[in-house]
């Protein structure tokens, strides 16, 4: 028998804000089929079922072609998701909440299927194929709008009791700081988000903030603009104080920085790797790199597929 005749595929769907992303992924990380469906910022819940729907078929259609047997279906959604519903948590989706994603797809198309959030998912992808393989305690964060993440203990995701833990951007980084959009005070993302590096930029420069992302910062910042490198240099020290309370708390063997603004480049990596090894109890920390993801937009497809493969027979 061939090696590959023993290999199991699954189909990996990642769901997003505005596209759901699909894959035909065998187990050893191949990507043999891949694509994206737009849902738009305003579609309903049943709009954002009939595309998952779609995706789903399209993958299944790929794999009949090249003659493949899946073996699961994993997705990735934003949400508190516990036995593959998603219970809430997902305010930029439109009445996603009570929704039975794993029983209604595994129903429809007759195969197992595995649901987590969308940042969980895109941690394990790190893990399986990507920054952090061979790795058993992990932790992932990724900045962006937000600031999200993943914890990963002894080789499996950890989301707390009935899996409502893992908010690692809402961390309290000062008990009488600014307002969070989650409707506390001083949380991480409130200041090491990417929206707050553009705000905090917006406000040294004098400039629109509406006019600014996170790269344009980085440009000015390798420019050596003042108002830049105050600006990086307070986002990453921001973003050092909360990864170093995780260090002290997890001890993981690695630590994951994902999101946009990562792939900025290895100095970017350097600024929070410093912060946090400042921060860090030294013992706790002897043991941690800290170190980029390296998936980037696929690491959805590739960890939703992962939870197929982890999860199966």
């Amino acid at each position: 028998m061939k090696v590959s005749d023993c290999m199991r595929y699954a189909a990996g769907i990642d769901l997003g804000g505005t596209f759901v992303k699909l894959a035909l992924i065998s187990e050893d990380g191949s990507i043999l089929f891949n694509d994206k469906l737009e849902i738009g910022v305003r579609a309903s819940r049943e709009d954002i079922l009939e595309t998952i729907g779609l995706a789903i078929s399209m993958v299944s259609k790929e794999a009949d072609l090249k003659d493949i047997q899946i073996s699961g279906i994993g997705i990735g959604t934003p949400g508190i998701i516990f036995e593959g519903v998603v219970l809430g948590g997902a305010d930029n989706l439109n009445g996603w909440s009570d929704v039975p994603l794993g029983a209604m797809f595994s129903e429809k198309f007759g195969l197992p299927v595995y649901v987590d959030n969308d940042a969980n998912v895109m941690g394990i992808g790190e893990v399986v194929y990507g920054a952090a393989r061979n790795c058993t305690d992990v932790i992932f964060i990724t900045v962006g709008t937000g600031i999200g993440g993943a914890i990963v203990m002894n080789g499996q995701l950890y989301g707390g009791y009935k899996n409502r833990g893992g908010e690692l951007g809402h961390i309290t980084i000062d008990h009488k700081g600014i307002d969070c959009n989650c409707g506390g005070r001083g949380c991480l993302e409130a200041y090491a988000s990417t929206s707050a590096l553009i705000g905090q930029y917006a406000e040294l420069s004098g400039k629109d903030a509406e006019t600014i992302d996170g790269r344009y910062i980085v440009e000015r910042f390798r420019e050596g603009e003042l108002s830049a490198v105050k600006a990086m240099q307070d986002h990453t020290d921001y973003l050092g104080h909360g990864i170093a309370s995780f260090v002290n708390v997890f001890a993981p063997q690695k630590v994951v920085i994902g999101g946009g603004i990562s792939e900025a480049g290895q100095f970017y990596i350097d600024m929070i790797k410093e912060a946090t090894f400042r921060y860090a109890l030294p013992d706790c920390a002897t043991n941690t790199e800290v170190v980029a993801a390296i998936l980037g937009n696929k690491a959805g497809c590739l960890g939703a597929a992962s939870l197929v493969f982890r999860n199966g027979n």
